[in-house]
C-alpha cells in the first residue's frame, strides 16, 4: 500500500536539481504567479521576435530549461538518463508547432519515426508521442471533422496526411514503442479519433500500442470510451488511452459563446475532477482490454488510481498503467511514485528554440489558468528550499 503523504516528499521530489535550478523553478513559477505576467510576456516574447531581437538566450536559460530537455535528441538524453536513475522514465516530444507547408510536416513525421526508432533501443524511453496537426494543416483536420466538402486539392491533401499519420503508427507497430496521439481543439478532434481508431483496429491487435488522448474537461468523454470499448470488444482489438484533463478551456469556451454553440467543456472544475476520474476508473475497471497512461498534475486522482489497482490486485508496475506528468512541473508526484513503482514517466519535449516557443507560451497559459497549479508548484519549491537551508545551517552548527 502505498503512504498517502508520499508526495510530501521534497527531498526525493527535486532530488535531480542544484541550487541554481531550484532558484530558477522557483523565479520561473512566481512570476507565472502574477495575474499580469504571463499574458504581458507572451505579448512582448511575440514581438520580439518579430522584431528580431536577440532574446532566445534568456529564454533558454529560463522557461526552456524549465520545461524542456534540450535542442535536439541528443541534447535531452542526459536529463533522460538522470530521471531513470530515479526510475522516472521518458516520453521524448518533438515539440514544433504551427507548421503550414507538405514539407515541414513530412520532416515532422521523419523526426517522430527517427525518435520511435532511437526509443526502441532505449529502456528508458518506452513512448513516443504525435500531434496530428505536426503532420497537416490544422484546417483540413476541421473541415474533415466538420464534414465540409474539400476541393480536389484538399482530397489530395487529405491523403497525404492520412499517409504521414499511417506510417508513424505503423513505425510504432514495427519498433514494439508504444505512441501517444496528443488531442487538440473540439472542431478538429472527430478527425483525428477516427484516425486514431482505425490504426487501432490494425495494431492494437495484441496489445495497445497506438494511444488516443482523452481531454476530459469535455463532457462527452466518457460516453465516448464506452462507445469505443464496445466496438473494441466486436472488433476483437485493445483500446489505449492517454486520459488528461485538458489544455484549451479558454479558447474552448470563448468560440462556444462567440459562434452560438453548447460548449463541450464541464461547467466547472469540479465537474471536470469527477469526469476525469470516472473515465480514469473505467479505464482501470477494464484493464484486460485498456491500457491507460494516466496524465495528471493531480494528487487526488492519482491516489484514486493506486487505490484501485491495490483493491483490484494489479500491480504498481504493470505494464498497461503510467502515471505521466510534464517536465518541469508536479516532481513531487513523478519522482516519488517513481520510489514506489516503475511506471513514473516524464513527458520531455524538445526542438529548436525558436520552434518550441509556441509550445512554451501555451505551457505558460495553462499553468496561469488552471486553479491552483502555479501556487502549489511554488509552495513545494519553498518548501524544498528551507529543508536545504535548514540541513545547511545545522551543517555550519
Amino acid at each position: 500500500m502505498v503512504d498517502t503523504k508520499i508526495f510530501n516528499n521534497t527531498k526525493d521530489a527535486f532530488i535531480l536539481k542544484t541550487k541554481k535550478d531550484l532558484d530558477r523553478s522557483l523565479f520561473i513559477f512566481k512570476t507565472m504567479n502574477i495575474p499580469f505576467f504571463v499574458p504581458l510576456g507572451i505579448f512582448f516574447t511575440k514581438l520580439s521576435l518579430k522584431l528580431n531581437l536577440p532574446v532566445e538566450g534568456l529564454i533558454k536559460k529560463t522557461i526552456f530549461a524549465q520545461f524542456c530537455g534540450g535542442e535536439s535528441l541528443e541534447d535531452s538524453m542526459p536529463i533522460v538518463k538522470q530521471m531513470y536513475e530515479k526510475n522516472v522514465k521518458s516520453v521524448l516530444d518533438y515539440s514544433v508547432e504551427g507548421k503550414k507547408t507538405d514539407e515541414e510536416f513530412d520532416k515532422t513525421a521523419q523526426v517522430k519515426i527517427d525518435i520511435i526508432k532511437y526509443a526502441s533501443d532505449h529502456i528508458e524511453i518506452p513512448f513516443a508521442v504525435a500531434k496530428p496537426t505536426g503532420l497537416g494543416r490544422f484546417e483540413i483536420w476541421q473541415k474533415i471533422t466538420e464534414k465540409v466538402e474539400l476541393t480536389a486539392e484538399e482530397e489530395k491533401e487529405w491523403e497525404r496526411v492520412k499517409a504521414r499519420f499511417e506510417k508513424v503508427c505503423k513505425a510504432a507497430y514495427d519498433h514494439d514503442t508504444d505512441l501517444l496521439i496528443d488531442a487538440e481543439e473540439s472542431w478538429m478532434q472527430d478527425a483525428a479519433d477516427e484516425l486514431c481508431e482505425q490504426m487501432m483496429a490494425k495494431y492494437n491487435q495484441k496489445r495497445a500500442i497506438i494511444y488516443n488522448t482523452l481531454q476530459c474537461y469535455r463532457w462527452d468523454r466518457l460516453t465516448y470510451v464506452k462507445e469505443m470499448h464496445q466496438r473494441a470488444q466486436e472488433g476483437g482489438y485493445k483500446l489505449g488511452f492517454k486520459v488528461v484533463r485538458g489544455a484549451y478551456m479558454e479558447k474552448e469556451n470563448n468560440r462556444a459563446a462567440r459562434k452560438g454553440y453548447q460548449t463541450p467543456i464541464c461547467e466547472d472544475k469540479e465537474a471536470t475532477d469527477v469526469n476525469f476520474n470516472a473515465v480514469m476508473c473505467y479505464c482501470i475497471d477494464n484493464i484486460d482490454d485498456i491500457a491507460v497512461f494516466i496524465g495528471t498534475h493531480n494528487e487526488v486522482s492519482t491516489y484514486m488510481a493506486i487505490q484501485l489497482m491495490n483493491q483490484k490486485g494489479i500491480d504498481l508496475d504493470d505494464s498497461r498503467i503510467w502515471f505521466g506528468q510534464l517536465y518541469g512541473m508536479s516532481d513531487h508526484i513523478s519522482f516519488n511514485i517513481g520510489k514506489e513503482c516503475s511506471n513514473a514517466i516524464k513527458l520531455l519535449p524538445f526542438g529548436p528554440i525558436r520552434d518550441v516557443i509556441p509550445y512554451l507560451m501555451r505551457r505558460a497559459q495553462e499553468n496561469s489558468s488552471v486553479q491552483g497549479q502555479t501556487s502549489r508548484e511554488l509552495a513545494l519549491l519553498l518548501e524544498e528550499k528551507q529543508r536545504r537551508e535548514g540541513q545547511f545551517v545545522k551543517r555550519v552548527e
